[in-house]
């Protein structure tokens, strides 16, 4: 269960321990758009020495069909990071080749290990293939979506309108991410909320995305973690109406349909309730660790 993924650029070892001092549930050493390629070499030996075995430590790598992607693998493997984040993936396939090299590379102690979360909407041929992860490889723990590469590749001159809302293409590709996720049964994992000095719209996107069916968020700045932990996390009146949604109808076995507070609940509105308690429940397990 991770809620907030925190990126932070891997040349630079102040970046690395103020994310890792945060309360993200994952952090994302990045070598691929943060840092130059002339900064890499450097990136990689830095983001190796800071994973050291951390369970929340992510790296996101160079796209699979580049030099770099491999000279990354082979340079934070050794370190076994909890997992790698794929940009512009084509379809699951690339997830399926990433899984080959990642059990080529890992330490023996640690086979298994590293999962994957891949950004699957950054290619336009990639929304045709979003299928294809359902079932593509073990190693799958998410997928996430992105506008401004998808954007850059159509020709297109903005991804949000004035309001700063998304526009249709790129509300097209979230929803897609979304139901790509759940058919795979992974998290789906919303996009970055850009401006990090503006937190009632963090807030509010947060809430948004929780709301259609996310559950976590990527994060730029460290400021926006505790706004996205708790927009993920369940409020104390959700998880009140959820138990009392799971009692009333353990207390009626059988009952196909039930009414509460004038409202007629049935079999999808328990299977909301009992994913409210299991999110509160790890939740609880995460903090008290």
């Amino acid at each position: 269960m991770i809620r907030s993924f925190l990126f932070c650029p891997a040349d630079s070892e102040r970046k690395m321990q103020k994310a890792l001092a945060s309360s993200a549930d994952a952090i994302i050493f990045d070598l691929e758009d943060s840092v130059a390629a002339d900064r890499r070499v450097d990136a990689r030996k830095m983001a190796a020495a800071n994973i050291d075995g951390n369970d929340r430590v992510w790296v996101r790598i160079n796209p699979l069909d580049t030099e770099a992607a491999d000279l990354d693998l082979e340079a934070v493997m050794p370190a076994a990071p909890a997992g790698i984040i794929l940009p512009k993936p084509e379809s699951a396939a690339d997830a399926v080749d990433l899984a080959a090299r990642l059990a080529e590379l890992e330490p023996a102690a640690a086979q298994g290990r590293t999962r994957i979360v891949c950004i699957c909407t950054e290619k336009p041929e990639a929304l045709f293939t979003l299928g294809g992860y359902r079932g593509a490889t073990e190693r799958l723990a998410g997928l996430s979506w992105g506008a401004e590469d998808l954007s850059a590749a159509v020709g297109a001159t903005a991804s949000r309108g004035e309001s700063g809302e998304w526009l249709a293409p790129y509300q097209l590709a979230r929803s897609l991410c979304l139901f790509a996720a759940t058919a795979a049964g992974v998290p789906a994992i919303d996009t970055v909320y850009t401006d990090f000095r503006n937190e009632e719209g963090l807030r509010q996107y947060a809430a948004h995305a929780r709301r259609d069916g996310f559950g976590g968020m990527l994060a730029i700045h460290p400021a926006q973690v505790e706004v996205i932990n708790r927009a993920f996390a369940p409020r104390p009146d959700e998880i009140q109406r959820a138990e009392r949604i799971v009692k009333l109808f353990a207390d009626n076995p059988g009952a196909g349909v039930l009414s509460m507070d004038g409202a007629m609940l049935d079999r999808p509105h328990v299977v909301q309730a009992e994913r409210v308690l299991a999110l509160a429940n790890a939740i609880a397990r995460k903090e008290s660790t």
